[in-house]
């Protein structure tokens, strides 16, 4: 079943008199449980792509679906709405709450949403679980290393049950153990709770953990391969 799709995307940027085409008529379907790297040098659209199947961003032309709705036709306060109810983000830099513990960003949204403490502190209580950050969930973001931080974010983009998740770069600062533990923790959300997973990268050394590459380059897709991954 399609959970997203882009059809004929371009978005353009001016600085001044410059126009700048980020994406130029991309088309791409993401089917229900699958794990998809978008990758590509830096300025290749990565970004631009994820931020617009997040409903983060309008396209310039083209049209975004997230199921069955069309992007276009929606309210601000509807395109907000079907974030909150569909799409989990990951950021490279993580975007935790200084203040608040592990367990309480995790918790954070479903009290947006007015779920009662008691529920989210137990949702999310199982969700850093998951992650292996049990013994973490009392530390605030500056006790922990940044593959911890990483795993709260990713915890936290579940706790709505997404059936997309959405990362951008999520390993780029990262030393490479942590980047791989980064990848298998998604992989294995990937496989235990079946929300797809898109994630946006310039390192090519993680495309043999993935279902599917697809190849940015000055904003278009180039290559959309599908492969055998290595994990199953």
């Amino acid at each position: 079943m399609k959970v997203a799709e882009a059809k004929a995307l371009t978005k353009s940027y001016h600085f001044g008199d410059t126009e700048v085409h980020a994406l130029r008529g991309v088309d791409l379907t993401i089917e229900e449980h699958e794990f998809v790297a978008v990758w590509g040098p830096s300025g290749s659209g990565k970004t631009t792509l994820c931020n617009l199947l997040g409903l983060l961003d309008d396209p310039t032309t083209g049209e975004v679906m997230i199921g069955d709705r069309a992007a276009a036709h929606l309210r601000d306060d509807e395109k907000s709405a079907l974030r909150n109810e569909s799409i989990g983000f990951v950021f490279q830099n993580f975007n935790l709450v200084p203040v608040l513990t592990a367990l309480e960003n995790v918790m954070l949204p479903l009290q947006i949403l007015g779920v009662s403490k008691t529920e989210a502190r137990e949702k999310a209580g199982r969700l850093l679980e998951e992650v292996e950050l049990s013994d973490r969930a009392g530390h605030r973001p500056q006790k922990l290393s940044g593959g911890q931080q990483q795993r709260v974010a990713i915890a936290r983009a579940l706790v709505n049950d997404p059936v997309l998740v959405i990362a951008d770069e999520p390993t780029a600062n990262l030393d490479t153990t942590n980047a791989n533990r980064i990848i298998d923790v998604m992989r294995r959300i990937n496989h235990s709770r079946g929300a797809a997973f898109v994630f946006s990268t310039h390192d090519d050394r993680l495309l043999d953990r993935v279902d599917r590459r697809v190849h940015l380059r000055d904003g278009e897709v180039i290559e959309d391969e599908r492969v055998l991954s290595s994990e199953g």
